[in-house]
């Protein structure tokens, strides 16, 4: 391997031009709640990809070397210019406002760049092992050009999802998702169950918590399931907290594929709309309670007293 001062000043094995740094701040954003992210290099583009105590992995869309990168280093960069709309975008909370859950938060506005005819250019570029992730961005005159360090790879298991035994495929609006989430939320649930029937109710999604339990059922039409798919019964439950991490992607994203597994991983796709016509996938899997470890633990806890919540918790 040649030395990391050579491979800087040789050509880079990546670069790339996004006419817009807001874009890729609001797809990375939905996956902000590790500290550092996968980057992976191909013909394709870059797949950033984070994971969350093994039971949670997101991915956004993107063979050459890969790397780690400090992922609120990337995002603070991105954000450089237009940090307002980024910080505001990062700090609201769109669950106490119905309005903005039905509004996609990125589309332009009168004072966009987009509208302005302010042309905004970020440049990406990576010469191999060693050397830093360099970000270059270009607006109204001004440019700035950072250098993020880069970490030896990690190799975590990726969570498998088993397309051939697929029990459960629907797809729907995202925002559907998003507010159905952010109503359950109100009962400060540690435990979100998600079932799926043939038959009515067909789709219904369970919030456990101390304070109670809430429910939300979808029937089926394709003015709320654009597809539903199952055979049999299926039931799987899920720590709400990971569920929770997605909003974000549900707020930014148009559709949204929900899919388990036999084993019961639960594989979530959304479907991101960018400018200029293209579509970006966020990639979430996440794995269920064991049941049965869950419910031993349970009953040797409530042996000495009656617990009224014990035959909700998992």
């Amino acid at each position: 391997m040649p030395p990391v001062a050579d491979q800087e000043n040789g050509p880079p094995i990546f670069k790339a031009v996004s006419s817009s740094a807001r874009q890729l701040f609001q797809l990375l954003n939905t996956i902000r709640f590790a500290p550092k992210a996968q980057v992976q290099i191909s013909n394709e583009g870059l797949r950033f990809s984070v994971e969350e105590s093994r039971v949670m992995q997101a991915e956004t869309p993107a063979d050459l070397p890969n790397f780690q990168i400090s992922l609120s280093a990337l995002l603070e960069t991105l954000q450089i210019f237009g940090a307002a709309d980024a910080v505001n975008a990062r700090v609201s909370k769109p669950e106490n406002d119905g309005y903005n859950s039905n509004i996609r938060r990125d589309r332009p506005n009168a004072f966009s760049n987009q509208a302005l005819g302010m042309a905004g250019v970020c440049r990406l570029s990576y010469h191999g092992i060693g050397s830093p992730f360099s970000i270059i961005l270009e607006e109204s005159g001004v440019t700035t050009t950072c250098n993020l360090n880069t970490y030896e790879p990690e190799s975590p298991e990726e969570i498998p999802f088993q397309r051939d035994s697929m029990q459960v495929k629907i797809i729907m609006q995202a925002r559907w998702l998003f507010d159905a989430v952010t109503e359950l939320s109100s009962t400060s649930p540690s435990r979100l169950d998600i079932t799926a029937f043939p038959t009515a109710p067909y789709l219904s999604l369970s919030a456990v918590g101390h304070l109670g339990s809430a429910s939300v059922e979808f029937s089926k039409g394709r003015e709320l399931l654009e597809t539903f798919t199952v055979a049999d019964r299926w039931t799987q439950s899920y720590k709400f907290e990971m569920i929770k991490a997605a909003a974000e992607a549900m707020r930014l994203a148009s559709k949204v594929s929900v899919r388990g597994d036999e084993q019961g991983v639960l594989s979530l796709q959304f479907m991101v709309e960018i400018e200029g016509g293209g579509v970006s996938f966020v990639d979430f899997r996440f794995v269920p309670f064991i049941h049965d470890e869950d419910e031993e633990e349970e009953e040797n806890g409530s042996e000495e007293e009656d617990d009224e919540y014990g035959d909700e918790e998992s």
